[in-house]
């Protein structure tokens, strides 16, 4: 108490400093800057603000109607209204002659939207994103390569059972992987090594630089399209199979999903988890499948 009583008398006693006048002339000055000093807007940084971006951001439906415009010279743009949809990076859309299918259900996926936006169901639209967005140069274009190369290292269809699994898996595996494996030989004049044990699937430099060929030949569309299909089907070969029509849709998500089918017989369905991932790449796939329609 007796501390507390010092402090106070201290603080009492203590000279105050002088007020500021406020008629005095630096007063006046430093008024007269807030005031007329110029306010500035605040600069976002990051993409340019287009539809896509824009509908991701609020998440709200901002247009009436979705519809396909086709060009004179036979390509097709996408209107939300009377606005062109762009991309991300604030391109305008525009596909090339003979995806008239492709810009149809871009469409509709933006005219079916809800009040409240679900991007997820607009598979078809970030897959033509990706095209027109994800490839701009060289550089670019060889990263997406080269990372997809290495998938052969992983590539389901390259491990095969080795005698100690379920019978179902051993034989799940001969009806889906075998006749890919056989195709890959027949179309491209090489043999792929199999995975033996724990150790990774390694090619041969020749057998890369066939297969990379390939993929080298792509355009940007074909490009996106097996970089989705990889992806999904965690295969290299599923995916370059199904871009060059050795598959279906269906079989592909069928032989990407030999592993997890061959358990759910043996130990049952996770509900809402097994059945949903099946439907996951299947929409992934279908998507695929869609884009390379001419």
């Amino acid at each position: 108490m007796k501390s507390l009583r010092l402090a106070r008398l201290v603080r009492a006693t203590r000279p105050q400093p002088a007020p500021i006048c406020q008629s005095c002339p630096s007063r006046l000055l430093l008024r007269s800057y807030i005031s007329t000093r110029p306010r500035f807007a605040e600069v976002q940084s990051g993409p340019i603000i287009s539809q896509s971006n824009r509908a991701e951001i609020t998440l709200r439906r901002f247009w009436k109607s979705a519809h396909v415009a086709e060009e004179a010279d036979g390509t097709f743009r996408i209107k939300l209204d009377h606005r062109d949809l762009k991309a991300p990076s604030g391109k305008i859309l525009v596909l090339p002659k003979g995806k008239r299918l492709f810009a149809t259900l871009i469409a509709a996926e933006w005219d079916n939207q809800a009040e409240a936006m679900k991007p997820t169901s607009l598979a078809l639209t970030s897959l033509a994103f990706r095209a027109i967005d994800g490839f701009n140069d060289p550089a670019s274009r060889c990263k997406v390569v080269d990372k997809l190369m290495q998938y052969l290292e992983t590539d389901t269809i390259l491990y095969h059972d080795d005698g100690t699994g379920a019978p179902t898996l051993e034989s799940m595996q001969r009806h889906h992987w075998d006749p890919l494996l056989q195709w890959v030989t027949e179309s491209f004049g090489i043999e792929l090594s199999l995975a033996t044990g724990f150790s990774p699937a390694k090619q041969s430099p020749p057998v890369l630089e066939r297969l990379r060929q390939e993929i080298d030949k792509m355009d940007h569309w074909q490009l996106a399209a097996f970089e989705r299909a990889t992806y999904a089907s965690k295969s290299f070969i599923i995916g370059l199979a199904l871009c060059s029509g050795r598959l279906t849709a269906d079989q592909a998500s069928d032989a990407s999903h030999v592993e997890v089918r061959s358990q759910i017989e043996r130990w049952g369905e996770v509900e809402d988890s097994h059945d949903v991932d099946y439907q996951d790449i299947r929409k992934m796939l279908g998507s695929v499948a869609i884009s390379l329609i001419e």
